[in-house]
């Protein structure tokens, strides 16, 4: 499983596994349509949107407003800054930080789903911004190309790639291999997105948890390779960092 060799002959670790970051992508487009449907009408999986707004209630003057984009942009920087800060301190504990913060991140779930449904929405939008923050940092790369599981802006951008390099050079395997990995990322997504709009209709805030068997087996399995199968390969540092 996570013993077999890379392209460049270092063993594949498990986090960064395909199957992994294809889990991932479903829960990430679950966020979208959760916070969405029951939590304010935003997307919390990347910060463009609080930027714009940032910027547009700057130019109308609305200095309140533009006050309040700060707090998620702040949570999304220092979701990044936990994740690159940790890592060299819990290998050395002997778990990868790609376990823990899958942990991390099912908690914050476990959390959000017990708010009432008329609690500030903004505890969940940042709660989600900080975790998500977290994950992109921490998930980088698989099968050799570079990955984001919380957002779909640079699966659209590759696969346009990929689309032309095939056509260019179709005797070259990684556009192929580039272009199936990115194409079912974009579907994954979506699938999470369309599960989470008709969860959140029948349940509401408690919707979330519909995520927590997801992140709960991932970081089991991952948990389950720092102990006993990847215990070699504690100073291995994952593809993409």
């Amino acid at each position: 499983m996570a013993k077999q060799p890379g392209e460049s002959g270092r063993r594949t670790l498990l986090c960064e596994q395909f199957w992994v970051y294809a889990l991932l992508m479903i829960v990430g487009g679950y966020y979208g349509g959760y916070t969405y449907s029951v939590r304010g009408g935003v997307f919390c999986n990347a910060q463009t949107a609080n930027f714009v707004l940032l910027s547009l209630a700057l130019g109308h003057a609305q200095w309140r407003q533009a006050l309040y984009y700060i707090i998620p942009i702040t949570a999304y920087l220092m979701g990044s800054v936990v994740s690159e800060q940790l890592p060299p301190t819990l290998r050395r504990l002997g778990v990868r930080w790609e376990t823990v913060q899958v942990l991390l991140e099912a908690a914050v779930v476990l959390l959000l789903g017990l708010l009432p449904d008329s609690a500030p929405h903004p505890i969940a939008q940042v709660s989600i911004n900080f975790v998500c923050s977290m994950r992109y940092n921490t998930f980088r790369s698989t099968r050799g190309i570079s990955m984001a599981t919380t957002f779909c802006t640079n699966h659209v951008r590759q696969t346009g790639i990929a689309l032309v390099g095939a056509r260019r050079c179709p005797e070259n395997p990684f556009y192929l291999r580039k272009l199936l990995t990115h194409l079912p990322m974009l579907a994954l997504f979506v699938v999470g997105g369309v599960a989470a709009t008709v969860l959140s209709g029948r349940l509401a805030g408690r919707a979330i948890w519909a995520v927590l068997p997801i992140l709960i087996f991932l970081f089991l399995r991952l948990l389950h390779a720092d102990l006993f199968i990847e215990r070699d390969l504690r100073d291995q540092t994952p593809a993409g960092h």
